[in-house]
């Protein structure tokens, strides 16, 4: 159920950062939630990654693709990105798993893009309907998505971002023109995934491995400093967007999936306080979860 209290220090935590945050959380094996804009459409930018990679283990398990099949990256196949092969200046040749690996853990988008001209946005859709996700769509691969903010910034280029009357033109900011789902969705795949229902257990396994790889530790994690609780999720970020979807597991067995996605006033792409509110509003939600 929608637990009131916990939504207003949820919003009252958002608001002190400067953004807008819609969230929801939800125990795993009770169905308890927290409920804080579950329902918003929201742009996921890299957390639709995670659909690629349910998409990506949906057709191994099928017989219709080996992890292990080698894909060419041709230094002309490269997508923008400060991270993995997208930052890398030659050719590479790698397994399809070994790029799903550098997709989830340094959100790379080269990496992804890669493994999209291997699968087909049209599988991803399958996958996400597949798994009831009836707000969760795929428009764009990762460097289509990219191309329209340089188209929509103009001229001047990146620097144009810092401009907020730019950044409201951009496509990739539009849940009804870009890659999207919502909060709720999120929860809902990431459950059937450590429930084992969003694939065979074996393949199951290997994405929460992936999942709990990811290198970032300033978001979701932020909020549970803790040795003895884990924390597995994905990114996602465009101008003025800050996102984590992910699953926090706590040694007594409790195991919970949050979904965090917020839009800054600021453009400045360095916000420290966007990205704690992240960990906060998750802890604040688990917390509240397991005092339930």
């Amino acid at each position: 159920m929608s637990t009131t209290p916990h939504r207003r220090r949820i919003e009252a935590a958002f608001a002190e950062a400067g953004v807008t945050g819609w969230l929801h959380a939800l125990d795993i094996d009770s169905g308890t939630e927290v409920d804080a804009g579950a329902d918003h459409p929201v742009v996921t930018a890299s957390v639709h990654k995670l659909c690629l990679l349910v998409a990506l283990h949906d057709l191994a398990a099928a017989g219709e693709l080996a992890l292990t099949e080698p894909i060419e990256c041709a230094p002309a196949d490269r997508v923008p990105g400060p991270t993995g092969l997208a930052a890398m200046l030659d050719p590479v040749r790698m397994s399809v798993r070994d790029l799903a690996y550098l997709m989830m853990s340094v959100s790379d988008n080269t990496s992804a893009d890669a493994l999209l001209r291997r699968v087909g946005l049209d599988a991803v859709n399958r996958t996400t309907d597949r798994l009831g996700l009836r707000h969760t769509h795929a428009v764009h691969t990762f460097g289509q998505l990219l191309a329209t903010v340089r188209e929509d910034a103009g001229p001047d280029g990146v620097q144009a971002l810092a401009d907020p009357y730019v950044t409201q033109r951009l496509r990739a900011l539009d849940p009804a023109r870009t890659n999207r789902s919502t909060p709720r969705d999120m929860t809902r795949l990431l459950a059937a995934l450590w429930r084992d229902e969003a694939s065979t257990p074996e393949h199951g396994a290997a994405m929460r491995r992936l999942l709990g790889l990811q290198v970032w530790p300033h978001r979701m994690a932020s909020g549970f400093p803790f040795d003895d609780v884990h924390v597995a999720g994905k990114t996602g970020s465009l101008p003025t967007v800050r996102n984590e979807v992910g699953v926090i597991e706590y040694p007594d067995g409790g195991r919970y999936a949050v979904a965090v996605f917020t839009r800054a006033a600021s453009t400045a792409a360095t916000l420290p306080p966007a990205d704690a509110v992240i960990g906060t509003a998750a802890r604040f939600a688990v917390d509240a979860l397991r005092a339930g």
